[in-house]
């Protein structure tokens, strides 16, 4: 298991090069020489489709883009081949053009290393472009999970709903649903459903005590007592 951070300006060590860096990881992890250890760290770069892989490997992060360091650092953590990597809101500080191109990259890596991805964003635009399954998560709880199709397509949980609903659409003139209230403070949850104090369907019962998360139908599951009767479905 591996992982990569969200911040690439601040996670790369600026006082060792990126080779230095990749070579200590593979060395500690695999136990192999310098030669195999700057070899592997050739082709971890090189799956991250950084030119002239060899040269930079001496190269500073300072020396690096923003985007491009972001690739040196999905090369640190693909370096051991991982059969799982979590990619903490990897395209967070990056512009439109050079995400989509490292999602390109994180796709390709992935099938070359049959590497499952664990992707962590509040991107939904991203969420719909490269994932499988999706897990919405509320308040600290997991409150919905469903493939991405299902889940985008007829949510079961009115947080989810109101999450898509509140994505502008380019063509659409009419003015953004705002979901009302605010997340709870950690430590300071509702008794009840977490999302009751701002579910327009919650009654009694929901702020009664926490609801469970139920399996509803093949492949879903949804933290709702109500989710059966709601029947959100998208436009």
């Amino acid at each position: 298991m591996s992982m990569v951070f969200q911040e690439p300006m601040t996670s790369l060590n600026p006082l060792f090069t990126i080779g230095d860096q990749i070579q200590t990881v593979i060395r500690r992890h695999t136990g192999c020489g310098r030669a195999t250890a700057k070899r592997r760290a050739i082709e971890a770069l090189d799956l991250m489709r950084i030119p002239a892989a060899s040269a930079r490997l001496r190269d500073y992060p300072h020396q690096f883009s923003g985007g491009m360091r972001q690739r040196v650092l999905m090369a640190l953590a693909l370096a051991c081949r991982p059969e799982l990597l979590i990619a903490d809101e990897p395209t967070t500080a990056l512009d439109v053009t050079v995400q989509a191109q490292l999602l390109d990259v994180l796709r390709e890596a992935s099938r070359e290393l049959a590497m499952s991805v664990l992707f962590v964003t509040h991107d939904l635009a991203v969420v719909a472009d490269v994932c499988d399954r999706v897990t919405v998560m509320y308040g600290g709880q997991v409150i919905e999970n469903a493939g991405v199709h299902e889940m985008f397509d007829r949510p079961l949980h009115p947080y989810t709903d109101s999450l898509l609903r509140s994505v502008p659409a380019v063509d659409d003139a009419a003015e953004r649903h705002v979901l009302a209230g605010n997340v709870p403070s950690p430590g300071s949850n509702p008794s009840g459903c977490r999302f009751a104090p701002r579910c327009a369907f919650a009654d009694d019962e929901c702020r009664a005590g926490p609801p469970e998360l139920t399996v509803q139908e093949a492949g879903r599951s949804v933290r709702c007592r109500r989710a059966a009767c709601l029947n959100f479905r998208r436009p």
